[in-house]
């Protein structure tokens, strides 16, 4: 006969209770009953009794209470059958499926990886606990999302094998809309001037996509410290925000935002001092103290101050260094003075250099970037030297550091490099468009980063009307340690563009050419080549005189030992997403009077980017081309520059700016030019709604540029002007260019084409 020693949940709760008691005994064996799922195993081995040990009433609390901790159990008892333990189980069930009905704004897969997050996902065990608070969640994304109306109804189908299926019903409803944010207390500035600083608005032409129009806490919080920086940049010590309301109409769809402030007095700068151990001479610091005696207060200059002193202590090798700017304020003068207290801590040098998410590249071609060594002190300059040469690379979205400091030491840290690849392989087409020409392809594929050893191959392959190209070129940017680069390139090319609008004629070139490049700075490089061309050349009865003259004096066929010398100077910040710095370059080609052709061309080029913050930036680009025959022999017309298109002025169609002449058709065709001129300012900013990603952007563009020919006068009259606007977007597809052009100077001739574009496949 069996006998009831300890209830289930009375037992968990009251293990203490002698009413239940029994005489331990010596187990003969145990019984596990009511499993479905569990192992008798797992069961066994939470029980602090085996077979021919002493089972005792302290022994059996302890195995009730511990089969209740593991939760996957909703009652347990322990019975005894004269010396056999009987452990009776009512198992909870398992989650064998979440589903979701109604989900429009969320993605059900990042949704189940964040309910598993609160403990609610498939295989795991049932809690209705756990469910309520899965719903709680599924809740609150709802509401960040501005959707307040959103209703949640949770079912749960008990399934065979003691299995359920938890299934979230959502009503999404539509998404609250912010009708009115006001500004009380402002006296000096104008409530207008205030809400630009606030991402959050009402709603507008654009808020359907930007979404802007959608309470959210965290942007109201954003906006609000974007208004405390307003006013602490403008002098307002004093200024604060004595409330913030956000109520929300009955039927939840409408949301009204009240922010109340206190401007306070402008503050003027009385004194600046530095204090502290100076282990840098303090005149050094002095020099970079961002605000002075007599200035309006500027929150941000203290910022930058702080900041400024801490990298130059980090240079010198004092990574942990704290700079603190403790105020004395004298509310009276309406004047506040600063004394930037300077902690340099220890010096540390650095143990470790680490990367990640480098699945593709070897860790040999990041390391030979870095100016940071192991083993040498910290130098914060050289390791963001190194994160730029990293990120110029071009063969990463994103290249971060983390200087943690090592375990048990207190001189030394690892430098730790997170990089984000991106693909490096590229196949590209070029297209044009317009009504009165045909569409216009080129292609290449290239890999930038061959088989992860940071070598460059490029196979161009055209078959199309106008360029038949086969060429193949090869570059090993680190031939030798100290970064010798080589590269060779071997090219067969046909051009016919006569169904273009320039000039009539086709050439057929072969050639091969070695070239070096020498880093003489740290951002400086100097490359030499040498080249041998041949050249067939054939004219028609409707190319224009100075093309059959050419061939009539020097031939039809041409061979060129061609020298190459360049510069370049790449002080950008990032070689993919570029938003401060200079690029310059030089290059020159000569026609040595080794073999038939005698010419020199020549080209500059100088890009300036000026960062606005937020991923905005204005970007000044100036390109100047000459070219010229000597020792009594002509620039080839081949070698002609062109511009009109995108890469030189948008909004005109490719490469029809310049003389031009008439041909015997009646089609008016482009010569090209020995002279070019080419202007481009472009404002880049952030797509709308995309957050912190900076691989889609638009800009506004302004281009000016034109060429001329060797008997032509340079006129700025001369130059052609368009605007407009562009749109880039490193896609997961390759990337994407295109840009919506007007032609601001149009002269009797000039053939303008509006869209442009440019797209590429990644592979």
């Amino acid at each position: 006969m069996k006998s009831k020693l300890l209830p289930g949940v009375i037992a968990a709760l009251f293990v203490a209770s002698p009413a239940l008691a029994f005489e331990p005994f010596v187990v003969k064996d145990i019984r596990v009953e009511g499993i479905q799922r569990t192992e008798a195993g797992t069961v066994f081995s939470y029980l602090p009794v085996k077979v021919g040990e002493q089972f005792s009433e302290d022994k059996a609390s302890q195995a009730i209470k511990t089969l209740f901790a593991t939760g996957f159990f909703k009652d347990v008892r322990i019975e005894v059958d004269k010396e056999v333990i009987v452990v009776v189980l009512d198992e909870r069930p398992a989650i064998s499926q979440v589903d979701f009905v109604g989900i429009k704004e969320f993605d059900k897969e990042a949704l189940k990886k964040g309910l598993k997050e609160v403990g609610l996902a498939e295989s795991r065990i049932f809690d209705r606990a756990v469910l309520e608070r899965a719903e709680q969640e599924l809740k609150r994304q709802y509401l960040s999302k501005g959707l307040y109306g959103v209703q949640i109804t949770t079912t749960v189908t008990p399934l065979e094998r003691n299995r359920v299926g938890v299934n979230f019903n959502v009503v999404e409803g539509e998404a609250a809309k912010i009708r009115q944010i006001s500004v009380i207390g402002n006296q000096v500035f104008k409530e207008k001037e205030l809400l630009d600083l606030f991402s959050l608005t009402t709603p507008g032409l654009m808020t359907w996509y930007s979404k802007s129009d959608q309470y959210s806490k965290p942007k109201l919080s954003a906006d609000i410290e974007a208004l405390r920086s307003f006013y602490l940049n403008r002098g307002y010590l004093d200024f604060s925000i004595d409330s913030t309301q956000v109520s929300i109409t009955p039927d939840k769809k409408d949301i009204y935002i009240t922010l109340s402030i206190t401007e306070g007095e402008k503050y003027t700068v009385s004194d600046v001092k530095l204090a502290g151990t100076m282990v840098v001479p303090e005149q050094e610091l002095q020099k970079l103290v961002k605000l002075k005696a007599g200035d309006t207060f500027v929150r941000d200059s203290v910022t930058a101050t702080t900041k400024a002193i801490s990298d130059r202590l980090g240079n010198a090798g004092y990574a942990f260094a704290n700079v603190n700017a403790a105020p004395e304020v004298d509310k009276v003068k309406r004047e506040v003075a600063f004394t930037f207290f300077v902690d340099p801590g220890r010096r540390v040098y650095v143990r470790k250099i680490n990367f990640a998410g480098n699945a593709r590249t070897r860790d040999e071609v990041l390391r030979r970037e870095l100016r940071q060594m192991e083993g040498a002190w910290y130098d914060g300059e050289a390791l963001n030297r190194s994160k730029v040469r990293l990120d110029r690379l071009g063969y990463f979205d994103e290249v971060t550091i983390e200087t943690p400091a090592v375990a048990g030491s207190t001189d030394q840290v690892d430098a730790n490099f997170t990089v984000k690849e991106r693909a490096t392989g590229n196949l590209m087409l070029g297209a044009g468009f317009s009504s009165s020409e045909k569409v216009i392809l080129s292609a290449s594929i290239s890999q930038q980063n061959l088989f992860g050893t940071g070598n460059a191959m490029t196979l161009q392959v055209n078959t199309g009307k106008i360029n038949k190209t086969i060429a193949l070129s090869f570059t090993n940017p680190y031939w030798t340690i100290d970064g010798v680069s080589v590269g060779w390139d071997i090219y067969q090319r046909n051009v016919d563009p006569t169904s273009l609008s320039v000039a009539t004629y086709k050439s057929s070139s072969i050639g091969a050419g070695v070239r070096f490049g020498y880093p003489i700075a740290e951002d400086d490089r100097i490359n030499f080549g040498l080249a041998v061309d041949q050249t067939s050349i054939k004219v028609y009865d409707s190319s224009p005189a100075p093309y059959v003259n050419f061939v009539n004096t020097f031939g039809d066929s041409a061979k060129s030992l061609l020298a190459t010398i360049g510069w370049a100077r790449d002080r950008r910040d990032s070689f993919v997403y570029p938003t401060s710095g200079v690029f310059q370059r030089a290059s020159m080609e000569i026609a040595t009077p080794v073999l038939d052709m005698r010419y020199v061309r020549g080209n500059y080029q100088h890009q300036y980017w000026i960062p606005f913050g937020g991923g905005y930036s204005l970007m000044l680009n100036g390109d100047v081309g000459f070219a010229q025959g000597y020792d009594g022999k002509e620039l080839p017309f081949y070698k002609n520059f062109y511009a009109g298109g995108i890469g030189s002025v948008r909004g005109y169609q490719q490469s029809t700016l310049g003389p031009r002449y008439t041909d015997s058709l009646g089609y008016v065709r482009s010569l090209g030019g020995n002279r070019r001129l080419i202007g481009n300012a472009e404002y880049y900013f952030p797509m709308p709604g995309s957050g912190k990603d900076k691989s889609m952007r638009l800009s506004l563009f302004a281009d000016a540029g034109y060429v001329w020919g060797a008997d032509d006068r340079i006129q700025a009259s001369d130059l052609r002007y368009s605007t407009g606007l562009a749109f880039s977007w490193s896609s997961p597809v390759g990337p994407l260019k295109f840009s919506l052009g007007q032609a601001l100077k149009k002269v009797e001739g000039d053939k303008t084409q509006k869209f442009q574009f440019q797209l590429g496949t990644v592979f």
